[in-house]
């Protein structure tokens, strides 16, 4: 079966509404690896409900529409699929509790030939029901390994962001639990390729694999820190490229470069010196 790219590009998905509370932001923290030191009152922020903050990244768990490409009606290999590219945008400070609407759309849809596969490019906007505001956006770039020569556009795919020919301003280390995907799954996302030995190792991986989308957490929480000093207010897009995977339980060292408000970033991990999220780019107040 071939994706149909008409009934893609043009697939009206039904509004999500879900409420997240004060208990759910301290858990999505504690997934990404805060407080480890408990003394840290910086971090105990969005650790503890005292006078509680919400993690800009947490909005990638925000009504979370589920795993939609394994419609069958889509005609996408689903097994083949990669999350390739991830942004966020924060238009208003996300609340440490709300109830959220979600729209999810698709964009963009690039055959890139037979045996090469295909990009899906997706968008989610996430709603405050109370107020009706728009919290955030967040693109998801999906490539496709096992759909190219569908007919589809073969048009050229964004450029990504390039890193600074500089050493980086700073460099941030965060260990990772050795449970950490165990946690972070909590927060919606319960494939079992990070829990599940025997499916790690069907899939090639020597045990489960920490959550893309908890990398990414983790690097924003480095940017929170290094150049947002902590505070939520400040941090207002990032994007990157997901490389490779991260084993729960090792060091993620993201690598920082500072031009005024643009940030570019990468993360590898310590213990195999692999790039683990590349082409980053973030913008700060």
């Amino acid at each position: 079966m071939a994706i149909d790219y008409d009934k893609l590009i043009n697939w009206k998905f039904d509004p999500i509404e879900s409420e997240y509370t004060s208990k759910d932001s301290i858990l999505y923290a504690l997934g990404v690896g805060l407080s480890a030191d408990p003394m840290d009152m910086d971090q105990l922020r969005f650790t503890y409900e005292e006078d509680q903050l919400a993690l800009p990244t947490m909005s990638v768990v925000l009504a979370y529409p589920g795993f939609f490409l394994k419609n069958p009606e889509f005609g996408v290999d689903w097994v083949k699929i990669l999350h390739g590219e991830q942004g966020i945008e924060i238009h208003k400070t996300l609340p440490a509790a709300a109830k959220v609407v979600g729209e999810t759309k698709f964009t963009e849809i690039i055959d890139k030939g037979e045996g090469r596969g295909a990009l899906l490019f997706s968008e989610r906007k996430v709603y405050e029901k109370s107020t009706g505001d728009l919290l955030c956006t967040l693109t998801s770039t999906t490539f496709a390994r096992g759909d190219g020569g569908f007919g589809g556009p073969a048009v050229e795919a964004p450029k990504p962001h390039n890193i600074p020919d500089r050493d980086p301003d700073s460099v941030v280390e965060m260990p990772t639990l050795p449970q950490a995907a165990l946690i972070y799954r909590l927060s919606g996302d319960f494939n079992p390729l990070h829990a599940d030995p025997r499916v790690a190792k069907a899939a090639g991986f020597e045990k489960p694999i920490l959550h893309g989308l908890a990398t990414l957490g983790v690097a924003g929480h480095a940017l929170l820190k290094e150049v947002c000093g902590y505070n939520p207010e400040k941090f207002k897009s990032m994007a990157l490229r997901f490389t490779s995977p991260v084993y729960p339980g090792e060091t993620i060292q993201t690598e920082i470069w500072k031009d005024g408000n643009e940030v570019s970033f990468r993360s590898r991990v310590k213990e195999r010196d692999v790039v683990v999220l590349n082409n980053g780019r973030a913008i700060v107040k």
